[in-house]
């Protein structure tokens, strides 16, 4: 597989994610929405950054038990319940990221939502990614 990450000179420069990735491979990874679950279904962590960090090794452990690897990621949606605080804690999570996916950014976008199933969960992540 590879990737081709695209960031034009006409748009703002990105942080933390690329305006487009062109990945080419034969399978396709959809990888559903992770909260911060521990291994009993509970939402562990209280404040944004500890969930997103446990719903971001979520998400990274499905993707890896299906073959791939963050670098194989083309696509992220983060869903939180404050993109203020989001934005609030953005170079956190960055460092969150990188310790954790490197700097492998894919296209991604933060969408603000009412709440999420989990009634504790304070951000879901989801995704897909093209695999060899």
């Amino acid at each position: 597989m590879t990737t081709e990450r695209v960031n034009p000179p006409g748009l703002a420069p990105p942080a933390g994610f690329s305006h487009a990735v062109v990945a080419s491979g034969s399978r396709v990874v959809f990888l559903a929405g992770q909260t911060a679950l521990d291994g009993d279904g509970k939402v562990a962590g209280a404040t944004l950054t500890e969930q997103f960090e446990r719903a971001l090794t979520n998400l990274l452990a499905a993707l890896t038990a299906a073959g791939g690897t963050p670098s194989d990621l083309a696509r992220v949606t983060v869903y939180a319940t404050d993109v203020a605080e989001y934005r609030a804690h953005a170079r956190e999570l960055g460092r969150l990221w990188r310790r954790l996916a490197d700097r492998h950014y894919p296209a991604m976008a933060v969408v603000e939502v009412v709440r999420l199933w989990d009634e504790e969960a304070l951000v879901e992540l989801d995704g897909f990614a093209v695999l060899p």
